[in-house]
C-alpha cells in the first residue's frame, strides 16, 4: 500500500506558530511576574573581614594557623623574633639601677652639719650664762652667734643641692622607665594576636618570612554573623525602619535556596545609581538606596552568595 504524503499549507503552519507564541507568552510573563513578587530587595552576603598586619620587625618564629581555620579573639597565633628588645630592656633597666646607687642619702650628708649647730648653740648657752655672770664679753656671744648663722646657711646650701641631686636622678630613672615601657610594649607586638572570632580567609605570610610593621599577615572574617547588602528604591523606605525582622532567602543555584531570620541594621542616608550586579523590583528606578541586614550564619551562607529579602 502506497503511502501518499501529506503537505501543508504553508500560511496553515505559520498560524500554528502564531497561536503557539499566543499562548506561550502570557505564561512566560505570569512566570516572572510570579518570581518578582517573591522578594522585594536582593543583594550579597558579606562579613566583617580584618587584615592583621605586623606591627614589629623580625624573623616570624611560629606562626601556624591555615586558610579556613576557627580563630578566637585574643588567641596567640605566632610570634615575632624579640631577642634584641630583651637585651634592649635588660640594658636599660641596668642603667637604672646604676643611676638608683647614686642617689645621696640626704639625712646623712647633714647628719654633720646639723650636729655642728647643735655645738655652736649650746656653746652660746654657756657664754650667755657666763656673760650674765661678767664672766665673759659681748664679742664672744657675736662670734658664736655668726658662726650659728654660717652654719645655718651651709645646711640650707646643702640641703637644696641634695634635693636637686635627687630630683635629677628621680626624672632619669622616670625616662629609664618610659624607656622599659616602650619596650615592653613593643615585645606584646611580637606576638600575633587574632583580634575577632573568626574564620582566617587568606594567610598573607609564613614561618620564616621576615616581619615589618604594617605587612600584611593574615585575613579574618567574623562568618557567623553574615551581612546582606540589598539595595531598595525609594518608595520602599517608608516601609523600613532600623532593627525591623525581614525574611532573607539564600541562593545556593540550580533552585536550591535557604530562608533565613534577618534584622535590618542600617540604611543609607544617600542614594546611588543601581549597582550593574544587583537588581531590584523596580528595575526602572536609576537610584537605590543600601541596607545591611543582620543574618545568622548556620554554616551554608558564603561571602558573596546571592541573596533576596522580604520585608
Amino acid at each position: 500500500m502506497k503511502t501518499t504524503p501529506v503537505i501543508l499549507n504553508k500560511f496553515f503552519i505559520s498560524d500554528i506558530k502564531y497561536m503557539f507564541l499566543s499562548l506561550a507568552i502570557p505564561l512566560m510573563l505570569a512566570s516572572c511576574g510570579k518570581s518578582k513578587d517573591n522578594f522585594d530587595a536582593a543583594g550579597t552576603f558579606e562579613t566583617t573581614e580584618v587584615i592583621v598586619s605586623a606591627e614589629a620587625t623580625g624573623r616570624i618564629l611560629s606562626f601556624d594557623i591555615q586558610e579556613g581555620q576557627i580563630l578566637k579573639a585574643n588567641q596567640v597565633v605566632g610570634s615575632i623574633d624579640s631577642v634584641q628588645l630583651h637585651l634592649r630592656k635588660m640594658q636599660l633597666i641596668s642603667n637604672e639601677k646604676s643611676i638608683v646607687v647614686r642617689r645621696p642619702d640626704v639625712q646623712k650628708q647633714i647628719a654633720a652639719i646639723e650636729q655642728q649647730i647643735a655645738t655652736a648653740r649650746t656653746e652660746r648657752t654657756r657664754v650667755v650664762n657666763l656673760l650674765k655672770a661678767d664672766a665673759a664679753n659681748q664679742k664672744q656671744l657675736d662670734d658664736i652667734n655668726a658662726q650659728i648663722l654660717v652654719l645655718e646657711k651651709q645646711l640650707d646650701a646643702q640641703k637644696t643641692t641634695l634635693v636637686t641631686t635627687n630630683q635629677g636622678i628621680t626624672d632619669d630613672t622616670q625616662g629609664l622607665k618610659i624607656q622599659v615601657a616602650q619596650i615592653e610594649d613593643q615585645l606584646n607586638k611580637c606576638r600575633i594576636v587574632n583580634p575577632i572570632n573568626g574564620t582566617v580567609l587568606v594567610k598573607y605570610a609564613q614561618m620564616g618570612e621576615v616581619a615589618a610593621p604594617g605587612k600584611a599577615l593574615f585575613k579574618i572574617a567574623d562568618t557567623e554573623n553574615m551581612i546582606l547588602r540589598a539595595y531598595v528604591t525609594a518608595d520602599q523606605l517608608t516601609q523600613l525602619k532600623e532593627g525591623q525582622k525581614v525574611k532573607v532567602t539564600a541562593d545556593f543555584g540550580e533552585d536550591k535556596s535557604r530562608s533565613y531570620d534577618g534584622t535590618l541594621s542600617w540604611i543609607s542616608s544617600n542614594s546611588e545609581f543601581t549597582p550593574k550586579t544587583i537588581q531590584t523590583r523596580d528595575e526602572r528606578a536609576n537610584l537605590v538606596y543600601a541596607v545591611k541586614i543582620n543574618v545568622k550564619n548556620d554554616g551554608y551562607l558564603k561571602i558573596g552568595m546571592y541573596g533576596n529579602v522580604k520585608f
